[in-house]
């Protein structure tokens, strides 16, 4: 696999050096209690083999490969993975004192373990961002971010690039606490970049994420932008945060004869947004996280985006913001379940 578009977060763990021989001995320590610990509980060995040994091949690479944020998100999940297993099988009873420390010790490691990276994502945050201008421009919303009031019980962040960024939510989503947190080209690595400062820091109950278009249009590989909508998944969850996935939205060049950057199917190519949406639907599935298809509504028989629907080929207008909204509330009403609004009794009519 490719892990060049992650080379600052992999440069901000050169940097770490013992700290990260020190993770590479905790997540050692974690598969060997993995392997420990099933065998106190009846049917948990055999339940979990199979996690058990793609854990044990995720360490082999972080070993070879070390100081690699990639992998090590991807041994959380398995640890995840295999302590949720745990939780639905019966202890037996009495219960081995050894075995209920070595469970103790995993759930111990688990949250180290998520420390640690959480450390080296702010610290790339904050390091790349004095070396490199900004990169990630965690200085747009910097201010903005310290000064926003306490969440109310439903705050949502839209988290993106320029279609979250143009997109005045207040107009069509009176009433609701979402936080606008989108910037204008930005790429799904550059998202992963600011996520615990635009995004966990705020404290919402959910994330929507609308984000690929601008890596399609870098050439940046399918594999790559899996690696990055999956790690700000996963950091959603480990912070209790609810990750809504949204489609890529269409593109079409019907508005090149006015200015021919509209010429938009050359960078983006159909076929390819066809492709990260497949992938991404087929994740939320498996994940069991909520897909919000605007591509599906937004597109014409021909798989574009509609003239009228955007000015540019790209950018969705004022009619396809219309379009998006109903289907991102309905979304986040469902994963939040909030309550609907009370009917207006009406008064029986006498006879």
């Amino acid at each position: 696999m490719n892990y060049t578009r992650l080379t600052l977060v992999i440069a901000v763990f050169a940097r770490l050096g013992v700290a990260q021989e020190a993770g590479n001995d905790l997540t050692t320590r974690a598969v060997n209690l993995m392997e420990s610990a099933s065998a106190a509980v009846p049917g948990l060995s055999s339940a979990t083999e199979a996690l058990r040994h793609m854990s044990e091949e995720t360490l082999s690479s972080l070993l070879r490969t070390p100081r690699n944020p990639v992998l090590s998100n991807r041994f959380l999940t398995q640890l995840r993975a295999f302590m949720a297993l745990s939780d639905a099988y019966p202890r037996p009873t009495p219960f081995p004192p050894t075995a209920a420390d070595q469970f103790a010790e995993l759930r111990a490691l688990q949250d180290r373990l998520q420390r640690n990276l959480d450390a080296v994502l702010e610290a790339n945050a904050r390091s790349t961002a004095a070396r490199d201008a900004d990169p990630n421009n965690l200085k747009r919303f910097a201010e903005a971010d310290s000064k926003l009031p306490p969440p109310g019980k439903s705050r949502v962040v839209f988290l993106g690039d320029s279609i979250t960024d143009s997109w005045r939510l207040n107009e069509y989503f009176t009433g609701r606490d979402f936080v606008n947190r989108g910037i204008s080209g930005q790429t799904t690595t550059q998202l992963l970049g600011r996520f615990l400062q635009d995004v966990v820091s705020l404290h919402p109950q959910a994330v929507l994420i609308l984000a690929g278009t601008n890596d399609i249009a870098r050439g940046i590989a399918l594999n790559g932008i899996e690696d990055n909508l999956t790690m700000i998944a996963e950091l959603a969850r480990a912070h209790g945060i609810t990750p809504l996935f949204a489609s890529i939205t269409p593109v079409s060049d019907y508005h090149k004869s006015e200015d021919p950057r509209y010429e938009m199917t050359r960078l983006h190519p159909p076929s390819v947004i066809v492709q990260v949406n497949a992938w991404l639907r087929d994740y939320c599935r498996r994940e069991g996280l909520t897909y919000v298809d605007y591509y599906t509504a937004l597109a014409d028989s021909t798989g574009r985006l509609p003239a009228d629907e955007a000015d540019d080929g790209l950018h969705p207008n004022a009619k396809g913001y219309r379009i998006m909204a109903p289907i991102a509330l309905q979304a986040i009403d469902r994963v939040l379940t909030v309550p609907p609004a009370p009917t207006p009794s009406r008064k029986r009519s006498s006879k």
